[in-house]
């Protein structure tokens, strides 16, 4: 099957989807729904907005850029500093075990002193780091990652890649690493495994196929896969709740008697109608994005229950109309995203939403603190009736999850409630006093005992560490009014656009440089 130019059509697309499994599979759980149709569109907004932009750039204009951003620390408040430079040191502490045992590889396995190839070996910690080292100021770091990328990610590969997953993390961590240095080697890159995963959207359907082999273009699905029909058809036959299950048959779009999730393989579809309203800029041609999540978020309300006595608020999982008192950490990001979205309601709805958002908030903080290593667990069960233990531990795992301090990093940023900081550090020091070795960071088989697995995930340096020391950092910084997140926490810039759709830029590459040169100066000690 021959590869289709992503240059003629700007189709490119990232975004998030539902998360991951036991550390043993490696492989976040890669079942499918609507997202790679939204992720596809938001990524075509993306890459033309990033276009409209480039211009070429030296190594050293790169380097101008990583010292540009910057925070003046005597203008900061000092336990934010000190905080923050506690998140970095961890951050260097992962990279450079990373470096010394698993340079190139797709994750660092911190028992074994050795990587492991996730992701068919395209340097999934590496790409996936690059905005982190960037936004935390590391240049030495991320130039020798960048020199990496530009002579040493190679993705001819006879390789049957997960479409999902390479989109998230690799094309992902690419267009942010471009977004924020403007250095074009990234831009390059991504457009290079864009155009290798495009044939997986040669359907008669036009419903992507899961997996691609990168060298070849074979596409196809595996067995156990179910897949997303186009987002207009999708917005046709909503359902009137707004909740899809997991499953949907990809050649009749008629629905399966299967799981309504905020967990695993179904959060980020909720997430992705609200961010690409966001990334189209809230114009009218992305109005039913915003329709269609208005929509979701009143089934998610009929979701909601309470304990007694604790009154922790949760999500329960749905299966026909039957509920179940389940709870996924990964449906963690729901404060943040419900918070996120607040914004768009009147002044009554929006204080409705960020109330429930802070709720759940409080749930998923005490995923944390209720176990003796103050790391949640996987998942966690309600029972009706039990005064003394009102939520438990289901599946004990624990392998460095973001979704909660992503959350924790919205509300803080929305409210200002310094609340969030400090559940925020509470769970940064949990990480090192159970997760931290002399060689990386290690996950937990028992949030109870605390025995360690053997992988460091790639989103601990992606994603959580990057939300705790934006947590512990200025508002201005990386602004929500300028960028968004994709679910893999790469910021890529908003771009402008007109009504109908168009992108264009009012942002000129010196006002860019103007702008990055204003901020505020952050040492390299920060």
């Amino acid at each position: 099957m021959g590869k289709k130019s992503l240059s003629s059509s700007s189709q490119s697309w990232w975004w998030r989807g539902w998360r991951y499994l036991h550390p043993q599979h490696n492989l976040r759980s890669p079942q499918l729904l609507t997202l790679f149709i939204i992720s596809f569109v938001a990524l075509t907004w993306l890459l033309s907005g990033l276009e409209s932009l480039s211009v070429e750039h030296q190594l050293e204009n790169v380097k101008k850029n990583i010292r540009s951003w910057s925070i003046v620390e005597e203008e900061d408040d000092p336990l934010n500093v000190e905080r923050r430079r506690a998140v970095k040191e961890a951050m260097i502490h992962a990279w450079t075990c990373y470096e010394m045992y698993a340079w190139g590889r797709d994750e660092l396995q911190p028992q074994t002193r050795d990587g492991v190839d996730s992701f068919g070996g395209l340097g999934a910690t590496l790409v996936d780091s690059l905005d982190t080292l960037y936004i935390m100021g590391l240049d030495e770091q991320f130039q020798r990652a960048r020199e990496w990328v530009a002579k040493s990610l190679n993705f001819n590969k006879n390789y049957e890649a997960s479409v999902f997953e390479t989109t998230i993390r690799v094309i992902g961590g690419l267009l942010s690493a471009y977004d924020l240095s403007d250095d074009k080697v990234f831009l390059e890159k991504a457009r290079d495994i864009a155009d290798r995963l495009l044939p997986a959207w040669n359907t008669p359907s036009g419903i992507p196929y899961n997996i691609i082999n990168l060298r070849y273009g074979d596409a196809r699905n595996p067995r156990w896969t179910g897949v997303e029909y186009v987002i207009e058809e999708l917005h046709k036959t909503f359902p009137a709740d707004g909740l899809l299950p997991i499953y949907i048959d990809p050649h009749t779009g008629i629905t399966s008697y299967s799981k309504i999730s905020f967990g695993a393989m179904g959060d980020s579809f909720y997430e992705y109608l609200l961010k690409a309203w966001i990334q189209g800029n809230k114009t009218e041609s992305v109005t039913h994005y915003r329709e269609m999540w208005e929509t979701s978020m009143k089934g998610l309300k009929s979701l909601i229950r309470k304990t007694t006595p604790s009154s922790y608020a949760y999500i329960c999982e749905k299966t026909g109309s039957s509920l179940s008192d389940k709870m996924d950490e990964l449906a963690c990001f729901a404060p943040g995203m419900l918070a996120l979205g607040s914004t768009g309601y009147g002044p009554d709805e929006a204080e409705k939403f960020l109330s429930l958002a802070e709720e759940l908030a409080w749930t998923c903080y005490n995923f944390y603190q209720t176990t003796p290593t103050k790391l949640a667990g996987e998942n966690y069960y309600f029972p009706a009736g039990q005064i003394l233990q009102d939520m438990t531990v289901g599946t004990s795992w624990s392998i460095l999850r973001p979704e909660t301090v992503e959350s924790l990093f919205y509300l803080w940023r929305l409210t200002g409630n310094k609340t969030y900081q400090e559940w925020g550090w509470n769970i940064f020091q949990a990480f090192e006093k159970n997760s931290r070795v002399d060689t990386g960071y290690s996950g937990l088989k028992d949030v109870s005992s605390g025995e360690k697995d053997n992988m460091m995930q790639s989103f601990f340096l992606a994603e959580t560490l990057k939300y705790l020391y934006l947590l512990f950092s200025p508002p201005s910084f990386i602004s929500l009014d300028e960028w968004v997140f994709n679910t893999e926490a790469h910021p890529l810039r908003i771009a402008t656009r007109h009504a109908n759709g168009e992108t264009y830029s009012t942002i000129g590459q010196d006002r860019l440089q103007e702008r990055f040169h204003g901020r505020k100066g952050r040492s390299g000690s920060n």
